[in-house]
């Protein structure tokens, strides 16, 4: 009789499905039970990966998740393998947000899910290229369609899952993903009611076409508003260390005595202690009013230094702004001509993974997807490193790239 290896017993499925009701009877009465997983189709195997375990698998194993380990978090032009990059931050926020999570009884696949896929529709060179990225998309689909449209980055992690993979990815993980821009402090968090890709479909769209509307929403579950906060508690404290090393702020700043304390250890146990004991047995994460407004008073703080320092901003400014708005419309021409020997034909619109959203199923040679969606898809997709070595392959200004300088390991 041939033994089958990849098959359960009648009696395994049982033992499994018992083990997956157990974990959603012991899960709060706010929690998001795998259970009430809302996705397009039933995962292979889902008996041993419920919905939300099956997202971090996809998220983990998609092809863009590795780029992570080659994008800045703030400080781009820094060689200091103690500066935050954004593979490390996600891992923060997952590892805080599990540590909530595990507290309130939540579901912590689904906070993992969230997490790890957070940040990756994120840009090159932080939140600078994604801010000079959103101007060159507007530019372009005003003058090319007649319709202003915007880049934000949570957004586009969403379109990576929903449009360019086609991946099944949960409604409550994508919902998470999308609501999870937490650069505004909130005493409170409350999930919102959310319960169709439908509705979901039409709060992405809305997202584009008004710059603002993404700033107004929230995750459809806890365990999304957890990584909203957890993804404030990761880099508050974090930026700061970062500052510090960077000497952007002097050891008496970085030394002020504060509520939450003064290491990045204390800020984040400190505000995860204070949120666990407000949001006991309630269906809201909550904080007392001063451990609220000092970790406000942080993230400003760390905002008013980054993005007002004339050293940190200057290559950004004079280097990467131009850069990015020329190398635009350099692979825009090229998308618009067909130049097939063009990075973006070569290194994304010819590689299987992003097909999906861009060329005609009956006419797989022919472009479907308007000219500007692509290059902004691949640029947003670039690595910091990648986006420089295009720039200087395609010679889009090798005078400009002259002036990039690194701040190298052994500089005072």
């Amino acid at each position: 009789m041939k033994k089958n290896f990849f098959e359960f017993t009648s009696a395994e499925k049982k033992y499994l499905q018992e083990i997956n009701q157990s974990c959603d009877r012991n899960l709060s009465e706010y929690a998001c039970k795998n259970s009430e997983a809302i996705q397009i189709k039933q995962p292979r195997y889902d008996i041993i990966r419920p919905a939300f375990s099956y997202d971090v698998d996809l998220i983990l194993h998609s092809a863009f998740y590795n780029r992570y380990a080659d994008k800045t978090q703030v400080f781009s032009f820094y060689r200091n393998d103690d500066l935050t990059r954004r593979a490390l931050h996600v891992q923060f926020v997952s590892k805080i947000a599990r540590t909530i999570g595990r507290a309130l009884r939540l579901n912590l696949d689904l906070i993992e899910a969230i997490a790890l896929g957070h940040d990756i529709g994120h840009t090159p060179f932080g939140h600078k290229g994604e801010y000079y990225l959103s101007e060159c998309y507007q530019n372009g689909t005003k003058r090319d369609t007649g319709a202003v449209r915007f880049f934000n980055h949570n957004v586009h992690s969403v379109r990576i899952f929903r449009n360019i993979l086609g991946a099944n990815i949960t409604l409550q993980t994508l919902s998470g993903i999308l609501s999870h821009n937490g650069e505004k402090v909130y005493k409170e968090y409350a999930p919102s009611t959310l319960n169709s890709f439908e509705e979901f479909d039409k709060i992405l769209e809305n997202c584009y076409t008004d710059n603002d509307f993404h700033k107004k929403l929230r995750p459809n579950t806890l365990e999304g508003c957890v990584v909203r906060v957890s993804d404030m508690i990761a880099y508050a404290g974090k930026d700061r260390q970062d500052l510090f090393r960077a000497k952007l702020i002097t050891k008496e700043k970085f030394q002020e005595v504060r509520l939450l304390g003064v290491k990045n250890s204390d800020i984040i146990s400190n505000v995860v202690i204070n949120i666990i004991k407000n949001s006991i047995g309630v269906p809201s994460l909550n904080m007392d009013e001063e451990v609220f407004k000092d970790l406000k008073d942080i993230i400003e703080e760390n905002g008013h230094i980054i993005y007002s320092n004339e050293q940190l901003n200057e290559p950004y400014e004079n280097v990467i702004k131009p850069l990015m708005g020329k190398l635009y419309e350099r692979l825009l021409d090229d998308v618009k001509n067909r130049s097939y020997a063009s990075p973006v034909f070569k290194h994304y619109l010819d590689v299987s993974l992003f097909q999906n959203c861009y060329r005609d199923r009956e006419k797989w040679g022919k472009i479907i997807a308007e000219p500007n969606e692509i290059v902004t898809d691949f640029i947003a997709s670039m690595t910091d490193d990648y986006f420089i070595d295009i720039c200087k392959h395609l010679h889009i200004d090798d005078e400009l790239l002259e002036k990039l300088q690194y701040r190298e390991y052994f500089d005072n």
